[in-house]
């Protein structure tokens, strides 16, 4: 008897959750977004992302300028190699040496100064674009929003349905709140 009592009550306990849960889902809308198509689809992170573009390449000019003025450094020292004494030759080489570790400080000063620039780039719209994810949220009666994240970030989301993606909602949103 105890048996039959036991699975009675477990088919019920599971009937009326599976039900619940049923009822509970559809009060609940999830949507997912994308921050990066966001950034690269609307006008304000365009701006920001070019300016980053343009703050990389003239970073970038001026190491291929230090890369092309150690090339011929060295070119310079091997042409004049066999001219040179012993002493002279030491100075020359030493003098590259300096030129070469000044040029390696230079780089990596270049790319912390990118990346600590990426990363305040980052920061600053992760947050403008959570607002207009909020807005479009609350408007729409979504309970959560997601970021789908990608191959080079953190994946959260592996599955979604198209109709729950709000990325160019939260574009639109984003571009009126940002002009």
């Amino acid at each position: 008897m105890n048996c039959v009592t036991l699975a009675a009550a477990t088919g019920t306990a599971v009937v009326i959750l599976s039900q619940g849960v049923t009822g509970l889902a559809a009060e609940f809308r999830i949507g997912v977004i994308d921050q990066q198509v966001i950034m690269e689809k609307s006008k304000a992170g365009k701006r920001a992302l070019e300016g980053m573009k343009e703050f990389s390449a003239s970073r970038q000019k001026i190491i291929a300028a230090d890369d092309e003025a150690l090339k011929e450094l060295e070119k310079s020292l091997k042409a004049q190699e066999s001219g040179l004494s012993e002493t002279a030759r030491r100075e020359k080489q030493e003098q590259f040496r300096a030129k070469l570790d000044a040029y390696q400080r230079r780089l990596q000063d270049f790319n912390r100064e990118i990346q600590g620039k990426q990363k305040e780039l980052f920061e600053e719209y992760s947050k403008k674009i959570d607002q207009a994810a909020k807005v479009v949220a609350e408007k729409e009666g979504y309970v959560a929003v997601l970021d789908k994240g990608s191959e080079s970030t953190l994946r959260v989301v592996l599955y979604h349905r198209s109709t729950v993606d709000l990325t160019d909602q939260v574009v639109k949103e984003f571009d009126r709140q940002n002009q």
